[in-house]
């Protein structure tokens, strides 16, 4: 594809993507405490079986099927309890179930040796010493008991390498006594802005008086990249000059960063200087344009074998560009099995033209229809510079270069944004 016209949504996400897939993250181990949200480095197998034990899945009576087939309430049948088990018992302890006896059950307790189902409290007198049977219900099957190793199954692959840690792996990982976990390490990111009307908020005087903007990506995207796992170092703001670009450029690759991150000057401007210092650190560049909006000067490539990552600078440019692109980028380069965001169906609600031949990337708002369908639409006016309906997006409505005009009503894609769920206010409800 020529430089002219850029390369394809998809054509982007790729070169963007696929040089980190190639390229094997550094490994390390970790305690369980602080796995959450890392991918794992290889494969975790289980030393033991969950449950260890066959258990009961209901308070009860463990007996054995024959036993109590046809019992009911005009017919009960009637069993002396020989014990108890409950939960934490020691199943080698407990009394062996023999043909025309019961053993009283926890939900959880380890199944006496003989027993081969649990009758539900609920289907008996509930007796101490002698129990009436008024119901064979669920004695058929599995007869509400839980077998050994039904969760994880010893010497098996708990989880694999790749899969990125939730809160519940962790509760997993930590059911098989595992202490420290293997995992990638997270990836190491430097951002570096370039301005000179951009200020931090400690000079916001100077956007009082009309002089300055503060550079709202200073703030936005690094929460963005840490969402995604990484730890990000934000360089000090950089004057509009070839000079101090190429010198902070080179002080954040001696400093070491996994990925490089640029905002703003990757365009064609007169002070566009991003190209221009790669170039003078020897740096090679992907592709610099791609055909979507907002967001289309963008570029990637490597400079010291670090890759490179180039986002426009207007406010939402750099934040779809991040979410988009950067976003899968470093889950690549952190070891993440998925990388990429959920893309839903919608329906659309509004109606948008989108008239250039790119890939448009509307911000909009979500909920779910008396129908069960997600509709959406527009968060606001869709100008680059406006911030707030970023803020108020749940996702990038994702309108093909053939289309120029989306119609109320018509069933679409939406790439939910990473750091926008799908959350509901007292009174809402799903569906």
């Amino acid at each position: 594809m020529g430089a002219a016209t850029g390369l394809s949504f998809a054509e982007a996400l790729t070169a963007v993507v696929q040089p980190a897939r190639e390229r094997r993250p550094a490994t390390e181990v970790v305690p369980i405490e602080q796995a959450l949200g890392r991918a794992l480095s290889e494969d975790v197998y289980s030393r033991v079986a969950l449950p260890p034990w066959d258990n009961a899945g209901m308070d009860g009576y463990a007996v054995q099927k024959a036993d109590v087939l046809g019992a009911n309430s005009i017919a009960p049948r009637v069993l002396p309890v020989i014990g108890t088990s409950v939960a934490g018992a020691d199943p080698t302890a407990l009394p062996w179930v023999q043909q025309g006896t019961a053993v009283r059950i926890m939900t959880g307790a380890p199944m006496p040796p003989g027993a081969d189902a649990v009758v539900r409290v609920e289907d008996t007198d509930g007796g101490e010493s002698v129990v009436q049977i008024r119901h064979d219900r669920d004695i058929v099957g599995r007869g509400n008991v839980r077998p050994r190793g039904e969760d994880i199954a010893a010497n098996a692959v708990l989880f694999a390498a790749g899969t990125s840690l939730r809160a519940s792996h962790l509760g997993a990982l930590a059911s098989i006594g595992l202490r420290g976990v293997p995992v990638y390490r997270a990836p190491r990111v430097t951002i570096v802005s370039s301005g000179d009307e951009l200020v931090l908020l400690d000079r916001f005087a100077e956007v009082e008086s009309g002089h300055r903007i503060v550079s709202s990506s200073s703030y936005a995207l690094p929460a963005l990249l840490r969402g995604a796992g990484a730890q990000v170092t934000m360089a000090p703001l950089v004057e509009d000059s070839l000079d101090a670009l190429t010198q902070a450029l080179g002080a954040a690759l001696d400093a070491g960063c996994d990925l490089l991150v640029t905002t703003g000057g990757v365009s064609v401007g007169a002070h566009d200087y991003t190209r221009d210092a790669l170039a003078a650190l020897d740096g090679t560049q992907t592709f610099w344009r791609a055909r979507i909006r907002p967001g289309g000067p963008l570029g990637t490539g490597s400079v010291r074998s670090v890759p490179w990552l180039g986002l426009p600078g207007n406010p939402v440019s750099t934040m779809v560009t991040g979410a988009l692109f950067a976003w899968p980028l470093l889950r690549a380069i952190g070891g993440h099995a998925a990388v990429h965001h959920a893309r839903v169906p919608v329906r659309m609600m509004d109606a948008a033209d989108t008239p250039a031949p790119l890939t448009y990337f509307l911000r909009v708002s979500l909920q779910v229809a008396a129908d069960g369908v997600l509709e959406a639409r527009l968060a606001g006016a869709q100008g680059s510079n406006l911030l707030r309906t970023m803020a108020l997006a749940d996702a990038l409505l994702e309108v093909p270069e053939t289309v120029d005009r989306v119609e109320p009503g018509a069933t679409m894609h939406a790439v939910l944004l990473p750091d926008a769920p799908l959350l509901f206010a007292d009174g809402e409800r799903l569906s």
